[in-house]
């Protein structure tokens, strides 16, 4: 077992103009390191496609180390130009920016939140669709929902109430947070796919089992597992 770095578990910096140690927005710089069958990769590689930056934003998929060994070293090489000598674990999902071969981050919520951001063009003044400001602390309170009681963990009473609040936020709309398709649903989608992959759970709630096979049908949704391996 690898031996703990000094450098943190998370590594957090940001996309920004001047900020986040000169990680700016550039056509091509960054490179996704994903995981093969981890829901916050799905998440990722997902919403990648709903952004249309499948080619301005290179991915690579980690599956088990011998089987992808180049990504494993690769990825490697990214930890210990962030931190020397690094020797911790190999955490994905992780940005990468290739200029420097550094980390840029391996948090999720923020590699979203910049995809969804200036790397997709989209910034105060023109917001993304998929992170509208108006919804932004309902796409956050869902992730906190789904995180706690949407899991193969969750206490059963606690996972059919949440089952139940989703599908009735389907009510008389076609997602989860109203008329337009949200990080939200990526969300939702993720974790109930992940959690009840043949629908078992869902056969009591009709409009929850309808939107799982509706946005399964969506072209991001059907593809966003089979990102390319280096």
């Amino acid at each position: 077992m690898a031996t703990p770095s000094a450098l943190p578990h998370r590594v957090d910096s940001r996309i920004g103009v001047g900020l986040a140690g000169g990680f700016y927005p550039a056509p091509h710089r960054y490179e996704l390191y994903l995981s093969e069958s981890c829901p916050l990769s799905l998440r990722i590689a997902i919403t990648l496609d709903l952004l249309g930056l499948k080619d301005s934003v290179a991915t690579t998929v980690l599956a088990d180390p011998t089987g992808t060994p180049e990504a494993f070293a690769s990825l490697r090489r990214a930890y210990e130009a962030t931190e020397h000598h690094y020797d911790g674990p190999l955490t994905a999902p992780a940005l990468c920016d290739r200029w420097s071969g550094r980390i840029v981050s391996n948090h999720t919520p923020d590699i979203l939140r910049d995809l969804a951001g200036l790397l997709s063009g989209h910034g105060a003044g023109c917001p993304s669709t998929l992170r509208p400001p108006d919804l932004a602390a309902d796409i956050e309170a869902l992730r906190d929902l789904l995180d706690r009681d949407v899991t193969p963990s969750a206490q059963p009473s606690e996972l059919s109430a949440a089952l139940e609040l989703l599908d009735c936020q389907l009510a008389g709309r076609p997602y989860v947070l109203g008329e337009t398709l949200t990080a939200g649903d990526v969300d939702v989608w993720v974790a109930l796919t992940r959690l009840d992959p043949d629908g078992a759970a869902l056969r009591s709630l009709p409009r929850l089992q309808d939107y799982v096979r509706r946005l399964g049908d969506h072209p991001a949704f059907r593809s966003g597992g089979t990102a390319r391996r280096r």
